[in-house]
């Protein structure tokens, strides 16, 4: 046996050795090489629950134990020893230099308690529900049976209370996810991100571990009155990067440049001589600009407005109003569209015209067949 085991003396606080001799439901015996064997009571085994003794020690273990309690009677002495006591010693020696250095550690979840969880650190590890996520999490029973990683941020041996955070660990986590981010991120890199939320005037997307903002008016190519119109919460989207301040750690983004602009293929959606409908949007002294498909604007001379001559655009047109225009020329490249509102009407007199004469035609034609077949009768 141990030195430490050796004479016949002993006292509470002890620390020896012994070999596990017997094991029963609620108890072991340990030979101490004392007068009498050592009881080591199943609630002295481990600082956490224990079901059976057999789970954690059994017959011809060596191990190593601290006297608890030393009963002597003119009959018979009594001595209980504890398991719990040597391994705490050791725990709160690593806790501390853990929590000096800031370590993460993992630990396996054992109970779920009233207020948070409880780990396994050799001791009762306590995580505040506060501590467990960096997000609310309303129900903790999928954690027990769990590893974590964890942070200690508070001990006291006095109160046997040791306080840990897997929030912490997250957290740090996160912040260098960000570093490492604003380190690698550029103007005008695309990238994928997650929209994490949405306000009146954009929205925030996760990019990696950092938060850039979309504003409203890098949406879309068109007018964006409500963001939730266009973006959903959770959404993947991907997104150019405008602009980085790595001082503010603040990053500018775009949906609108990694969308195909408005202009992109419009030769082939919009050819000259289409009739088409568009908006008014802006009166100017030399014309009217006509919204014919979302973010294209095509130019109305003045002098293909109307007939007659008008002095500013504003005489026959208005702000919002729907009209008809005949396309006269697109360009892709210079992202101009020439319309004529003239020429609808002009095409549609001639139409009108036209089939005012071919049904006065078609008129002549049958009262001069009605007039020869009377005549005809009539020689009869």
């Amino acid at each position: 046996m141990d030195e430490l085991n050796q004479g016949k003396s002993l006292s509470e606080g002890d620390v020896v050795t012994g070999k596990v001799v017997k094991v029963e439901e609620k108890h072991a015996l340990v030979d101490i090489d004392y007068k009498v064997e050592g009881i080591l009571p199943i609630s002295e085994l481990s600082n956490l629950h224990v079901e059976k003794i057999t789970d954690v020690i059994s017959e011809g273990d060596e191990v190593t134990l601290k006297v608890k309690k030393i009963e002597e009677n003119d009959d018979e002495s009594e001595v209980i020893l504890s398991k719990r006591l040597v391994d705490a010693e050791k725990v709160w020696e690593q806790l501390e230099d853990k929590l000096a250095n800031g370590e993460v550690f993992e630990a396996e979840i054992k109970e779920v308690v009233k207020g948070g969880l409880v780990a396994d650190v050799g001791l009762r590890g306590f995580i505040p529900a506060s501590h467990v996520e960096t997000y609310f999490v309303e129900d903790f029973e999928d954690y027990k049976g769990k590893t974590l990683t964890l942070k200690v941020i508070e001990l006291d041996r006095e109160k046997n209370r040791v306080i840990l955070s897997h929030k912490a660990v997250e957290e740090e986590e996160q912040a260098k996810q960000k570093q490492d981010v604003l380190e690698k991120i550029n103007d005008g890199d695309i990238v994928e991100g997650v929209v994490q939320r949405l306000t009146d005037f954009g929205a925030f997307v996760d990019i990696g571990g950092i938060d850039g903002l979309v504003h409203i008016s890098q949406l879309s190519h068109e007018h964006i009155d409500k963001v939730s119109d266009v973006l959903s919460e959770g959404e993947t989207i991907k997104v150019k990067v405008l602009s980085v301040d790595r001082d503010s750690e603040r990053i500018s983004l775009s949906v609108k440049d990694v969308l195909p602009g408005p202009w992109e293929g419009i030769e082939s959606k919009v050819k000259a001589g289409d009739v088409i409908e568009g908006t008014v949007k802006r009166l100017v002294n030399f014309g009217a600009f006509v919204e014919v498909l979302p973010g294209i604007e095509g130019l109305v001379h003045i002098s293909q407005i109307s007939d007659r001559h008008i002095g500013t655009p504003g005489e026959v047109l208005e702000v919002g109003q729907s009209v008809k225009v005949k396309v006269l020329d697109v360009s892709e490249k210079d992202k101009k569209i020439s319309l004529s509102i003239r020429e609808v009407e002009n095409d549609q007199n001639k139409k009108e015209i036209e089939q005012y004469t071919k049904e006065q035609d078609q008129g002549t034609f049958q009262l001069g067949d009605v007039i020869g077949e009377q005549l005809g009768k009539l020689k009869e």
